[in-house]
């Protein structure tokens, strides 16, 4: 499934291709988010065009709406959303976390949503988690057996094992019980996955453990031990990067000893500094909102650190502006040369084009980081290409050679 083909002799990244059901992925990769079987914007082929070769759906959000047995129907959601290559599915986990403490931002700022309402976890118990749906305010239940099989309706090429995405804000006992339940809960998916699911589809099991160190070990050690095919990283990392990248590190750190050739995927991190430093800990694939959340507030991505990487064409200083996002960018936007102040009048006009032409930049900008980083690992330049990008050099260089 997974074949490593080169690593960099100074950091734990590794050069690698995942073989599965709907093709291949060439690692280290992103992996645009099409939550509800679509990248918003955005239709199939333009993910192709840009050189994608995996999307995520998002399991929670398409068992609420359209319903797994609709999907099914239309014949999975690969042929649903007319993606002939790979998708993988996350759990359900971290929707549940969000109904109950918003979004890892909201829950680290004390911005938490409670548990009543429309959208809002009722009970998590052993057996599973019993939530309000934010469509119609109807009791529903998620558990292992649950995701497992909205998963296999799907027809996903990779199913993440369902876990309890544990806060940040919680008691080192209770992230303990929780990452236990979690484990529990592996073994539960991988039964089901063993005697139930489809052929071709592989399943991830998932680290937690919060951002106590020896619990990461013991949950890097309890899914390396288990039948799991690939390994994801989740939970909460921490209250700021310095704290995640640790967390990240510890993880993989023990990931490399104890299952050393099996794939990795950090689960939910995408800024371009993350994904730079994530390859280098040892990350083979990662999936984000921020590159298509971004194009939709009018942010392109640009290479420039001091500013995050963000270029704001609503700002008012782009109005006049006739330079392309990107001077040299080969994206459908840049090479078609529609300058910053047509895409601020589109912003400012509240026309949809913009929302697609700035999502067409911004994952050409991670798909082309991706490959220098691939590129550059290949060469045994990593250390230099990453010090390079991370300085603000713009993506392309590498893979050009």
């Amino acid at each position: 499934m997974f074949e490593i083909l080169a690593r960099c002799s100074q950091s734990l990244a590794r050069r690698g291709v995942l073989r599965l059901a709907h093709g291949t992925v060439q690692t280290p990769a992103f992996v645009p988010l099409a939550t509800r079987g679509a990248v918003k914007t955005l239709e199939a082929r333009d993910l192709a065009a840009l050189g994608y070769e995996m999307v995520l759906g998002n399991t929670f959000h398409l068992m609420l709406a359209p319903g797994p047995e609709l999907v099914a129907a239309l014949g999975g959601l690969h042929e649903m959303m007319r993606w002939p290559a790979s998708i993988i599915t996350d759990s359900g986990g971290f929707q549940v976390f969000s109904l109950g403490h918003g979004g890892v931002a909201d829950e680290i700022k004390g911005r938490g949503r409670g548990a009543d309402g429309a959208g809002a976890v009722l009970r998590i118990e052993e057996r599973g988690v019993r939530f309000r749906s934010y469509i119609d305010g109807a009791k529903r239940f998620i558990g292992p057996e649950t995701s497992m099989e909205v998963q296999a309706a799907l027809g996903s090429d990779i199913a993440l094992a369902f876990d309890e995405c544990t806060p940040f804000h919680v008691t080192r006992d209770y992230t303990a019980r929780s990452m236990e339940r979690t484990h529990r809960w592996l073994a539960r998916c991988l039964d089901w996955h063993g005697r139930h699911g489809p052929p071709g589809q592989v399943v991830y099991g998932i680290v937690q453990g919060g951002v106590e160190r020896d619990l990461r070990q013991v949950s890097a050690e309890a899914v390396a031990a288990s039948a799991c095919d690939g390994i994801a990283i989740g939970g909460s990392l921490g209250a700021d990067k310095a704290q995640m990248h640790e967390v990240v590190g510890w993880c993989t750190s023990a990931l490399h000893r104890l299952a050393p050739e099996r794939p990795r995927h950090l689960l939910g991190i995408g800024e371009i500094d993350d994904l730079v430093i994530g390859v280098q800990a040892g990350i083979d694939t990662f999936d984000c909102a921020m590159p298509t959340r971004l194009a939709r507030h009018g942010v392109a991505l640009v290479p420039d650190p001091g500013a995050r990487w963000r270029l704001d064409l609503t700002a008012s200083a782009r109005r006049t502006e006739t330079a392309p996002i990107l001077d040299g960018c080969p994206c459908p936007t840049c090479a078609a040369g529609h300058s910053r102040g047509y895409l601020h009048h589109l912003f400012r006009a509240r026309e949809m084009t913009a929302l697609r032409l700035v999502t067409l930049h911004n994952l050409a900008f991670i798909a082309s980081l991706m490959a220098d980083l691939r590129a550059a690992i290949e060469t045994g330049g990593l250390p230099e290409a990453a010090a390079a990008l991370l300085a603000g050099a713009a993506p392309g260089s590498w893979s050009a050679r």
